[in-house]
């Protein structure tokens, strides 16, 4: 089992136990993560799932599509590292992805 450390606003850091094939917004919500609402549920259709990539985790996560580029627009304080979570697909590769949790939503 893949696991995901979310690095909270506060700077603490919290490791989960995720599921391949879910993502890691989903991991986030099942566990009360502060600062990832998900206020679409994970249809890309918002950016308040929106988070940073680790640097050294950004070429193994990939590049984000362009319908999640263009729902980045939305984010605040937006970098290269940006990411929605809910566009992060889990698998056995991503064990050890560190995730950092913005200081705002959008």
């Amino acid at each position: 089992m893949p696991k995901i450390t979310y690095v909270l606003k506060d700077g603490s850091e919290v490791t989960l136990d995720a599921v391949s094939g879910s993502t890691v917004m989903e991991t986030a919500i099942k566990n009360d993560i502060e600062g990832i609402d998900a206020e679409c549920g994970g249809a890309c259709a918002c950016a308040t799932c929106h988070v940073y990539v680790d640097e050294s985790w950004v070429d193994k996560t990939g590049k984000a599509e362009p319908m999640e580029e263009d729902m980045l627009d939305f984010a605040f304080d937006v970098k290269p590292e940006s990411r929605l979570c809910c566009q992060l697909k889990i698998t056995d590769a991503l064990d050890g992805l560190k995730i950092i949790v913005p200081q705002t939503q959008g």
